[in-house]
């Protein structure tokens, strides 16, 4: 077994709307290991996205704690956590989040940029990364000269500027059509086992399922079950042998 990248612990989230007081998270435990695919799956409004913002540093817990290669994440100075969300994870949004007046390449290389690396070396590491992904030949092309696809595979090159132990993808199939977004899963996929980096996704695709090599399940703010892939198909088979076919 790897090592644990990230831990959950007794991990809540409470919301105030006027008078009402809303669990989004309702006490979640949960290991989550270097080098492996993840995806928390549930329902709109289940907490799913809740907790991915958590492992992300994005929101902050109401009670539990989160432990991020061993740190207390949320005990730790903004400026440190600010330094693992730009050194540690890369982030890829349903929505893309692209610098429309910036080129494949610009965009790319804007968090290497922010952290003061010289713009010869980001822009080597950039147009690296953007072969990787498959637009080695787009990297001078503004977001509204590409397609979604292409626009989501910007968003991913970038989230692999800094070499980030983590990548969190929120809906990253979300815009997409299912032609598209089959193949931006098995980007993903590709890039956990070439580049040996943790991905988590936020999602509804149920097409992450034959990709992942573990799918949390979470419902009304709570963890309802966490297996490993081949359980997942085990139990879809048996469920599929228990409908009863119609005869001749």
């Amino acid at each position: 077994m790897n090592n644990i990248i990230a831990r959950a612990r007794d991990v809540t989230r409470r919301y105030r709307l006027g008078k009402e007081e809303v669990w989004a998270l309702n006490g979640i435990s949960m290991d989550i290991y270097e080098g492996e695919y993840l995806s928390i799956m549930g329902p709109s409004g289940s907490g799913k996205s809740t907790f991915f913002n958590m492992i992300g540093a994005l929101d902050v817990p109401t009670s539990g704690t989160i432990e991020f290669m061993g740190a207390d994440l949320f005990s730790l100075p903004e400026a440190q956590q600010a330094w693992i969300r730009c050194n540690q994870i890369g982030y890829i949004f349903q929505t893309f989040n692209l610098v429309m007046v910036m080129t494949a390449l610009q965009n790319v290389t804007l968090p290497m940029v922010l952290r003061n690396e010289p713009q010869a070396k980001a822009d080597a590491r950039g147009k690296e990364i953007l072969d990787l992904v498959g637009l080695g030949r787009r990297m001078h092309h503004l977001p509204d000269q590409l397609s979604g696809g292409q626009r989501q595979r910007v968003a991913i090159a970038r989230a692999l500027a800094n070499s980030p132990a983590v990548i969190l993808a929120d809906e990253p199939t979300g815009n997409l059509d299912t032609k598209t977004g089959a193949e931006i899963i098995h980007l993903l996929k590709r890039l956990q086992t070439e580049q040996n980096v943790t991905v988590i996704t936020a999602t509804h695709d149920t097409k992450m399922l034959d990709i992942s090599d573990r799918i949390a399940w979470i419902r009304d703010g709570k963890l309802e079950r966490l297996e490993e892939r081949a359980n997942v198909h085990i139990r879809a088979g048996k469920m599929t042998d228990a409908v009863p076919r119609s005869g001749n």
